[in-house]
């Protein structure tokens, strides 16, 4: 029965880093609805109904380890729901939908899951009771600050989850969020393909309103294990953090080079576009000149150059 149930309800996918990572940060904790906007091909929605599935079955059996039911269970009750704009898209997204988790297959994960062809900025969130995370991915920082304005804007008596990862634009995305005094749970740096993805896991409740959460760091914090007083120590049994109070954890070099990889991609960025917007002023009228005083990138370096990457030592 189990591996049954397993072969038919359960669609077979491969998500890059980039998604596994999403996927890891929107199952840390309890939601009643996760919405997967801009969900193009539903992988990331599809791999949350997987974890349902895996659930179902980790119910279902009597030898399966303790800590991994509680694991995969954690959401097994969430609603998914996959929201893109396209039409066409998510005609196709319902009949693959109904071919892998239909009640047929799987009465409890069939009732899990909606599609909705909307704007994202018109979520009904306020139709459906429970928590909610709503995860935006592949769009850029500019048209994500637009959808998180008019969700927090229409649902302000809501606490609100958003899972964000923006293709460019972090900084103005991370600078809306502090404007609107959201709060951060968690944010991690993603490298996949040669590119840089940095995932945030944000609440719209401030950091004061939930006592738990962070303030957010308009160039990110803990993306680059950004402790004044942290030394990076290898040795025989690998690399471990280190600050001043003797306390340590293990982390890969790996990602102690994709931070200082990023660092320096970025503030290339910013050199090249103030330098850039320098020329051009040189060379414009003085109705450009004004035109451009508010690209000034300045701020945005110096606030990049103050990043302190952890000290390597041998």
């Amino acid at each position: 029965m189990k591996s049954s149930l397993k072969k038919s309800a359960k669609h077979s996918l491969k998500l890059g880093k980039r998604l596994q990572q999403i996927e890891k940060m929107a199952t840390s904790e309890e939601y009643g609805h996760i919405w997967d906007c801009c969900c193009d091909h539903g992988l990331l929605g599809c791999a949350l109904l997987n974890r349902q599935v895996e659930a179902t079955i980790s119910d279902t059996s009597s030898d399966m380890p303790v800590n991994i039911v509680s694991n995969t269970a954690r959401n097994k009750d969430s609603d998914i729901h996959f929201v893109d704009i396209v039409p066409e898209l998510m005609a196709e997204l319902e009949n693959k939908l109904q071919r892998f988790y239909s009640s047929s297959l799987n009465t409890v994960i069939a009732k899990n899951w909606q599609t909705h062809c909307l704007d994202v900025a018109k979520l009904p969130l306020d139709q459906y009771d429970g928590k909610h995370l709503v995860i935006i991915a592949g769009i850029g920082g500019d048209l994500m600050i637009k959808f998180i304005e008019a969700i927090n804007q229409q649902h302000k008596s809501l606490a609100i989850d958003f899972l964000l990862c923006p293709v460019h634009h972090q900084f103005s995305l991370r600078s809306k969020l502090i404007e609107l005094d959201f709060s951060l749970i968690d944010e991690v740096l993603v490298e996949e393909n040669q590119r840089f993805y940095e995932v945030l896991l944000v609440s719209s409740s401030s950091a004061a309103e939930s006592r738990v959460n962070s303030k957010i760091n308009p160039v990110g914090d803990k993306i680059w294990l950004s402790d004044p007083r942290t030394q990076l120590t290898i040795d025989s049994s690998g690399l471990s953090i280190k600050n001043s109070k003797e306390h340590s954890r293990k982390v890969s070099l790996s990602q102690a080079e994709i931070a200082d990889k990023y660092l320096n991609k970025t503030l290339n960025h910013y050199q090249r576009m103030q330098k850039g917007l320098q020329q051009s002023n040189k060379q414009d009228n003085q109705q450009t000149k004004t035109n451009n005083v508010n690209v000034d990138v300045q701020h945005i370096i110096d606030a990049y150059r103050a990043v302190i990457l952890p000290v390597l030592v041998n």
